[in-house]
């Protein structure tokens, strides 16, 4: 066993602590009688004096002692925990080596969710681009096997791969802008303008293809000029998303995407609706997600990247809003946002 002076030390104070208790109880035993209420008060006392005598110097070893085996160790404990100037105890040091599981089980399910988040983004992009791509390539083998001889089969095939082109196109430029919301890369140009007179040029822009879908696309506001302070450009690429998926899943002969614009107080609320297919109360939570889909063959054959309203969530969180969807299935669906008003 080693020897260790400050424990000696300790006992022999509590040896003489017990023998001056030993002598006052003696004393009183003899100068107060066994019935006289003193006698007693001087016994509680003297256990009391005992108890915290014995405490104080039995606590003072643990702490003394422990913090001394704490030190020798330190050389091997993590720097998260090791800190040679704090003088760290037991209970202490259990904390930090709770926090510091607790902070390394957080981490290692954060680098899961990112490496399941990885695999799903590159599976996703690589079965987006496949499609454009091997499209592409079947009509070229086409031509290079004498197709391109024939006017009529070059003519459609190379129009056919200019469309597929496009759309290849379409799916990278809008992973660029993902990529530059996510990473914060992106300014918003903020000015003056009026909304309604926006969502008139959008309506202009997606009229043939709302011609071809039997849509009819209308504004309903209730001014009309309504000024707005955000990013144009921004903007018109919500609205772009917004009503172009209207238009694509208006399944019904006479499909209507309806336009609303109303004030209310501070802001301009928008709501984009249709009286489309809807969406499954299950499939609602995660239309947002980038390439979610629907209805996936269909959205495939109209071109769509699935990442439009992913686009449309960061472009509103930018400008500190949100955007909310209610749909009711099989009768439609409503998207709806606000942007801050302009004097």
């Amino acid at each position: 066993m080693k020897f260790q002076r400050l424990t000696l030390l300790a006992s022999l104070v509590l040896t003489a602590v017990m023998l001056l208790l030993a002598l006052i109880f003696d004393e009183a035993k003899e100068k107060f009688s066994t019935t006289a209420q003193e006698f007693y008060w001087i016994l509680l006392l003297s256990f009391v004096v005992m108890a915290v005598i014995n405490y104080l110097v039995v606590d003072f070893l643990f702490n003394f002692y422990g913090k001394r085996q704490i030190k020798k160790i330190s050389t091997i404990l993590p720097e998260e925990i090791r800190d040679e100037e704090a003088d760290l105890n037991f209970k202490e040091l259990s904390q930090r080596f709770s926090d510091l599981n607790l902070k390394n089980t957080t981490e290692i399910d954060t680098m899961k969710e990112m490496e399941t988040y990885r695999k799903e983004y590159m599976g996703n992009v690589s079965h987006e681009l496949k499609t454009p791509l091997f499209t592409i390539q079947g009509y070229v083998d086409t031509l290079l096997e004498g197709g391109v001889e024939n006017l009529s089969i070059r003519d459609k095939y190379l129009e056919r791969i200019d469309r597929s082109l496009e759309r290849l196109l379409n799916i990278v430029k809008d992973l660029d802008m993902i990529n530059q919301f996510e990473s914060g890369e992106i300014t918003l140009n903020q000015s003056r303008f009026d909304l309604n007179q926006l969502i008139r040029e959008m309506i202009d822009l997606l009229d043939l293809e709302a011609q071809n879908k039997n849509t009819r696309i209308v504004l309903q506001t209730t001014s009309n000029q309504m000024f707005v302070h955000a990013d144009r450009q921004k903007i018109s690429q919500v609205l772009m998303n917004l009503i172009s998926n209207a238009i694509n899943y208006s399944n019904r002969e006479s499909a209507t995407v309806t336009v609303r614009t109303s004030l209310k107080n501070a802001k301009v609320l928008v709501d984009v609706e249709d009286n489309g297919m809807g969406i499954k109360p299950e499939m609602l939570t995660r239309i947002f997600e980038r390439f979610y889909r629907v209805e996936s063959s269909r959205n495939r054959n109209d071109g769509g990247s699935g990442l439009g309203l992913a686009i449309v969530k960061h472009i509103l969180e930018a400008h500190q809003e949100n955007i909310t969807a209610e749909s009711v299935y099989l009768e439609g669906t409503k998207f709806s946002f606000s942007l801050q008003k302009a004097i």
